[in-house]
């Protein structure tokens, strides 16, 4: 871990490392999605792994919500669902934000770990070249 990271409660250990090692070095933020609707953290996700984008379905609600910037490039993205290789599709869900030396993000990996069999893996990410950024914190 980077003396920077930062890891939200609610993150397992486990997704929490695997982010943090997917990373490029940098300083990471790292925030668990929570729902909502009804506060549920098992979530289905559609992801656009060419292009980068995700958006969740909350697996107690059906609450759909986007990570990050994901809604604004949502029309052109060609997503399909998550799944783990033992066949499950449901996921505890978190967002490593990778941070720039001003504290903005860079980039974006979604990690997932599988309900079923705990396995971890990071099924999108993408590059942020814009700024300001401080809204993609709140959108995970």
């Amino acid at each position: 871990m980077h003396a920077d990271d930062q890891v939200g409660e609610g993150v397992s250990a486990d997704l929490a490392l695997f982010l943090r090692n997917a990373d490029d070095g940098r300083p990471v933020k790292i925030v668990p999605s929570a729902c909502g609707g009804c506060g549920g953290r098992v979530f289905f996700v559609l992801v656009d792994d060419v292009e980068g984008g995700a958006e969740r379905v909350c697996t107690g609600c059906g609450v759909r919500a986007f990570i990050a910037d994901s809604e604004e490039f949502w029309e052109d993205a060609d997503p399909g669902g998550a799944c783990c290789p033992c066949g499950s599709e449901e996921f505890e869900t978190a967002v490593a934000f990778s941070l720039a030396g001003d504290g903005s993000v860079r980039w974006v990996t979604v990690g997932l770990r599988c309900q079923k069999d705990g396995s971890v893996g990071a099924y999108a990410d993408w590059k942020i070249d814009y700024g300001p950024t401080d809204h993609l914190l709140a959108t995970v």
